[in-house]
């Protein structure tokens, strides 16, 4: 079979990028079971006329993406994913949002505000001034696909006071910051087009992706956001269209992009013809330390820029937008009239009236004062209790803590085990663009409270020292039945 690979030459998608597309194909279908040996690199270069580096470019993006593994002295070998088809991520994305959270349990796995801090009288109060204003005829009447003119006069003036809104930007409001992304992606996205993203990632994003046909490029995260040289080198040999980050706060990593850096991602970005997808959902939960600008503040042009109130206030309203250049704007306003006309009226205005009175304000500052008081819980109860040689992100804010277990834990087998004792978590491989790490989970903890936090990690911790101890001692980690 590997001699009836067939590669286009003309085509504008570079050559390794072919091959590396028609093998995991290959892999995906079935072809090549998983455990199946791959022809070294010299030798399918022989067999089908091609640059030996060509090849090992096309080998390293299949070991990146966890489709093959490289065996010293041995080859290379089939890696064969459990994710393959999308009925299976459509369930992954659909649990990693609404994991089903049994009564008692504490729960990490949901990234939310918690539903106490609700101000509901304040809430009821608002909604009643709407209910009763003037402007009710309006808001229950069809409108533009824009969204509602006046929250979006209210955002612009913020936006214009913050330095993010540009000269030629305009602003379109959605279903919250979910459908921004989808509706960006199928207005600007095309089937087969290489779309750079952070690698662990939002699957929300990725599924939308997936589903418009596009290519994924994972660049990994580090305790300070993107890797800006992976980054680099994958701009330099590939054509990127978009890149999506959350420079604040990511998640699921809780990682923030510094300011140099964010520069830094601009000049790559203008270099190579590529736009910035800005995701500024967490940046007004900074818990300490002083405001990084955003990538649209520092360059306000091309940058799209994405927001919602979900973190913020009331995730239940569905209330986000875009903010980007008018012509940008225009497309996904044509996109916005066929997908549902417009979002939402009312809980625009019950938003809008919301910050005109101070009430988000005020709101806002009781939420960050709580989310201070839990990443402390969180971060110390990780440092307390967790096993030697476990590695944490210490984010200065948002609602995500990123862990790594030690070699050679796997959170996704121990997580049957953890909610046995009462606790849940999301594996790592839930955000995964490539391979993904076996010992890497998501800890939410903006939905809890401190104390539960606390017990939540003490329980984790008891439970992973334990099997970790099992794992060293070469008793149970040899049991496959035990853990699966």
């Amino acid at each position: 079979m590997w001699s009836q690979l067939q590669l286009t030459p003309e085509s504008a998608i570079p050559l390794y990028r072919q091959l590396f597309e028609r093998i995991r194909d290959r892999i995906l279908l079935g072809d090549l079971p998983d455990g199946a040996r791959i022809p070294a690199t010299r030798e399918l270069a022989g067999l089908i006329g091609l640059n030996r580096t060509t090849v090992s470019a096309a080998y390293e993006l299949l070991e990146r993406q966890g489709l093959i593994r490289g065996h010293v002295g041995r080859g290379s070998f089939v890696e064969r994913p459990a994710r393959v088809a999308a009925p299976v991520e459509s369930q992954i994305a659909i649990q990693t949002q609404f994991p089903p959270t049994p009564s008692g349990i504490i729960s990490f796995a949901t990234s939310r505000p918690a539903a106490e801090l609700f101000p509901m009288e304040e809430c009821s109060r608002t909604i009643a001034e709407v209910a009763t204003g003037a402007d009710l005829g309006r808001i229950l009447q069809l409108g533009s696909p824009l969204g509602y003119e006046p929250l979006r006069d209210y955002l612009r003036h913020q936006m214009r006071a913050a330095g993010t809104l540009g000269p030629s930007d305009d602003l379109l409001m959605t279903s919250g910051c979910q459908q921004a992304q989808d509706l960006l992606i199928r207005t600007l996205v095309q089937p087969g087009e290489l779309v750079m993203m952070e690698d662990p990632v939002y699957p929300g994003l990725r599924e939308a992706l997936q589903r418009a046909g596009a290519r994924l490029a994972g660049v990994p995260v580090t305790a300070e956001g993107l890797d800006l040289d992976e980054a680099s080198r994958i701009l330099q040999r590939e054509r990127i269209k978009l890149i999506f980050v959350t420079p604040t706060f990511q998640n699921p990593t809780g990682a923030t992009l510094p300011q140099a850096a964010r520069a830094d991602l601009i000049r790559l970005a203008a270099q190579h013809g590529a736009t910035i997808v800005e995701n500024d959902v967490y940046s007004a939960l900074r818990y300490e330390g002083e405001p990084i600008p955003s990538i649209k503040q520092t360059s306000p042009g091309e940058v799209i820029q994405l927001g919602s109130f979900s973190k913020i206030a009331f995730p239940g309203l569905r209330v986000g937008w875009i903010l980007a250049p008018r012509h940008v704007i225009d497309s996904c306003a044509a996109g916005k009239q066929w997908m549902d006309l417009h979002s939402d009226h009312l809980s625009q205005a019950v938003l809008l009236q919301f910050a005109r009175t101070g009430r988000l304000e005020a709101h806002t500052r009781r939420v960050v004062a709580a989310g201070a008081e839990k990443l402390a819980a969180a971060l110390s109860a990780c440092a307390d209790h967790l096993p030697e040689g476990t590695g944490f992100t210490r984010p200065a804010g948002g609602m995500n803590i990123w862990v790594r277990l030690p070699h050679p834990l796997d959170a996704s087998a121990l997580l049957r085990h953890a909610e046995e004792q009462g606790v849940s978590y999301l594996p790592g491989r839930y955000f995964a663009i490539g391979r993904g790490e076996p010992g890497s989970l998501r800890l939410s903890f903006a939905g809890l409270e401190a104390s539960r936090i606390r017990e939540g990690i003490s329980i984790l911790g008891a439970l992973f020292t334990q099997e970790l101890r099992r794992e060293r001692q070469g008793g149970y980690g040899r049991q496959a039945t035990a853990i699966v």
